[in-house]
């Protein structure tokens, strides 16, 4: 595992990746800025109402502008995984050869798989973040929480994007697949951190290359 987190975080730290994020996270400002700044009195008002039956009133005066930022937040952190989830095999690929020469492409991510496996996980994120909102005002708890909604939204995109590319056998990636949670969780933790936080989804990509790759050098 340090092995593995060692090799990602200098592969992130290279021009292409960062290059890459930096695209992905503009745009994913642009579409969050635009969605909120439309539908922002509407989520207010619906958070709001969800919060009421609260007994606490600073949570439902105050504590209901927090959850719409939040709420805000989740929707970039959804759009940038998306965005990332959609665009990132050519660099998965190049990353790979550089660090695993010769390890062979056997195929390629299907683009509507991709994008529904991503819908699938965002849906799932979202669901349960509106049903574990009010746990996210409670100290450490609220935070553990978040992270396990964050490896959620990126576990299984993450698996199919990667796994496509160089795993043919489904009892292979069935195996790799065990430790994702750990490592979608490891990448998740970029998310806490301001202007890190669009890391967090090419992370998880290469976290994972790293986990599936390391055994064929």
């Amino acid at each position: 595992m340090h092995q593995i987190i060692t090799k990602s975080v200098q592969d992130i730290l290279s021009k292409n990746v960062i290059l890459f994020v930096l695209i992905m996270g503009l745009l994913s400002l642009i579409i969050t800025t635009i969605v909120t700044w439309k539908l922002w009195d509407i989520l207010h008002t619906m958070i709001t109402s969800y919060l009421s039956w609260i007994p606490w009133e600073w949570v439902q005066t105050s504590g209901a502008t927090v959850a719409t930022l939040i709420f805000a937040y989740m929707l970039f952190i959804i759009t940038i995984s998306l965005l990332t989830s959609l665009y990132s095999e050519k660099l998965l690929i190049a990353l790979a050869q550089k660090r695993y020469p010769g390890v062979p492409v056997v195929g390629s991510a299907n683009l509507g798989t991709s994008l529904i496996l991503t819908l699938k996980a965002s849906i799932i994120f979202l669901l349960l973040f509106i049903l574990t909102l009010p746990l996210l005002f409670i100290p450490i708890l609220g935070q553990l929480v978040v992270l396990y909604l964050w490896s959620i939204l990126l576990k299984e995109p993450t698996v199919y994007d990667v796994g496509a590319l160089f795993i043919d056998d489904k009892k292979i990636l069935k195996e790799k697949k065990k430790k994702t949670g750990v490592l979608a969780m490891v990448a998740s933790l970029f998310n806490y951190v301001p202007l890190m936080n669009i890391f967090a989804p090419v992370f998880a990509q290469i976290l994972f290359l790293h986990h599936v790759l390391r055994e064929t050098k």
